[in-house]
């Protein structure tokens, strides 16, 4: 029965005439491995038949014709020995996920813990400090688009949405303001609950947590 080759998907053949060598590369990082290079008898031979056909002027022409046909034959099983000889060199530095099938290099993307791959298992405090990262690079990009009379509130404050209009007059707002440039009233009316003291939302009727019936904003 002919070998299985576990490598064949990600695998590339650097094989040359004179000998064999292969390259295995990780699905998920593309880290690339090479085998050792294998000399090929057969490859020297046929080397040595082409040269002495073209010093001799086609005297050996029929020699080489032969030693290229015996080569498509045993240079095909020499081959596939040296691949599975490479694939058994390899071996250890990769490892197939048995949820994605995937091979992975085991030094960079195996989560040797939970014996997957670092695609379907993660490194938790990998993900959570890049989370964290990625978090604050989004509050310094918002923080860095305010206008600069707007840098003086409070993070709460600069976190709420931006109203176009104000709520007492109608006027357009050229900017988050806290009262109207033009009528002096308030723009954000914080309301709160009488009886829980919860926050409420400006179209809110009744507390949405404990289901008293909302009053009057705050002034």
């Amino acid at each position: 029965m002919a070998e299985k080759f576990s490598f064949a998907r990600n695998s590339s053949d650097l094989s040359t005439d004179q000998g064999f060598q292969f390259e295995f590369v990780c699905d998920r990082c593309g880290t690339a491995v090479r085998s050792s290079f294998q000399t090929s008898a057969l490859g020297m031979a046929s080397g040595v038949l082409d040269a002495a056909s073209s010093l001799l002027g086609g005297l050996f022409s029929s020699a080489a014709d032969v030693g290229d046909r015996v080569r498509s034959a045993a240079w095909k099983r020499a081959h596939d020995a040296a691949f599975q000889e490479a694939c058994r060199e390899v071996q250890g530095e990769f490892v197939q996920c048995p949820r994605c099938q995937a091979w992975v290099c085991r030094s960079g993307c195996w989560n040797e813990r939970k014996g997957l791959c670092k695609s379907c298992a993660p490194d938790l405090g990998v993900e959570m400090a890049a989370a964290q990262s990625s978090k604050a690079v989004e509050e310094v990009w918002a923080h860095a688009q305010m206008a600069e009379e707007d840098k003086h509130l409070s993070e709460e404050e600069w976190r709420e949405g931006i109203r176009a209009t104000c709520p007492s007059c109608g006027a357009a707002l050229p900017r988050k303001v806290r009262f109207c440039p033009q009528c002096g009233g308030k723009i954000s009316q914080a309301r709160h609950c009488t009886q829980c003291g919860g926050k409420l939302d400006p179209a809110d009727r009744f507390c949405p947590s404990c289901g008293a019936v909302a009053q009057t904003p705050e002034a």
